[in-house]
């Protein structure tokens, strides 16, 4: 099969596509035919090992953490999935492995694919849209009824977060270029701020939490806009705990992490038709280097998807 995988930190230059073994799961794993991999903002720290305090990757590494696609086989102790099933899943960063025709992946972090929609577009869904659910439910505890304003409304996460906090109830502002700003309205904002001719720290008070997909400057303005008590939820650094005290609200960091029941929830909208993957392009895995530039370009409008070469 082939498989693209990096031989030590550097560049995303540093990916490179072989030809490997077919893998063999374990008793508790399913081995997985890939239709389609998601690139995350992830990958890209993985690859220049930003985070390898954290994830001290053993080389050589194979690239990707979210995937969709079929199930080839299952150890006897993941019997309960069967081949042919349609499934998406979230491999651990450190095993990684999605970027590939084939993967075996752990059957705790699998869970069924949403039905409502193309299978290859189902590989957007796990992290970005696990970490919105986490961010705004997990640790923001947004409620019916209350104010989000959501920075990068158009992003791989803000795409998810908008729909996630229309369908809780909450009043949904969101930052976005004028460019997508349809687009944002469409999955749900109830107002949209192009972030390149309006301030939005200018415009905005009372809010009740903050979703901070961008960080630096973006998130310290941030704090002005929250009500005493509001909740600032940073996913790109951590937040300024000074700023946080001085404005007297809560801020909190979020690392995405894998839960299955999460994403079984999650398909579940996906299923109701409340949730939808905006997709940016699809590329082919031999076209990677040019989904990791798109997505670390900061222009990417919901998610880019690799998808294997034909059988």
């Amino acid at each position: 099969m082939k498989a693209a995988r990096i031989h030590a930190y550097g560049s995303i230059d540093g990916a490179v596509i072989e030809d490997l073994p077919t893998p063999e799961p374990g008793p508790n794993e399913v081995l997985i035919r890939v239709a389609a991999a998601s690139v995350n903002p992830l990958d890209l720290k993985l690859i220049q090992g930003v985070l390898a305090a954290y994830f001290p990757l053993a080389f050589p590494y194979a690239l990707g953490t979210d995937l969709a696609g079929t199930v080839e086989r299952a150890g006897p102790l993941a019997a309960r999935f069967r081949p042919g099933d349609k499934v998406i899943a979230r491999p651990e960063p450190l095993r990684g492995g999605a970027f590939a025709e084939l993967a075996v992946v752990p059957a705790s972090e699998i869970v069924a694919a949403p039905a409502g929609l193309p299978l290859d577009e189902a590989a957007g869904i796990p992290t970005a849209a696990g970490t919105a659910w986490q961010a705004l439910f997990e640790t923001a505890h947004l409620k019916q009824g209350q104010t989000v304003l959501i920075h990068a409304g158009a992003g791989g996460v803000g795409s998810f977060a908008v729909q996630l906090a229309r369908s809780a109830g909450a009043r949904v502002i969101a930052t976005a270029s004028a460019a997508n700003a349809d687009l944002v309205r469409m999955l749900g904002a109830d107002q949209v701020i192009d972030y390149r001719a309006e301030d939005f720290a200018a415009k905005l008070r009372d809010v009740d939490v903050v979703l901070d997909t961008i960080g630096g400057e973006t998130q310290q303005r941030s704090f002005a806009v929250l009500r005493p008590g509001g909740v600032l939820v940073g996913i790109v650094a951590p937040p300024n705990e000074a700023l946080a005290k001085a404005h007297q609200v809560t801020a909190a960091f979020v690392f995405h992490k894998t839960d299955a029941a999460r994403l079984r929830h999650i398909a579940g909208l996906c299923d109701a038709g409340s949730l939808k993957v905006v997709v940016d392009r699809k590329l082919r895995l031999t076209d990677l280097r040019a989904a990791l530039g798109h997505v670390a370009s900061g222009r990417a409008r919901g998610k880019v998807l690799v998808l294997p070469a034909p059988r």
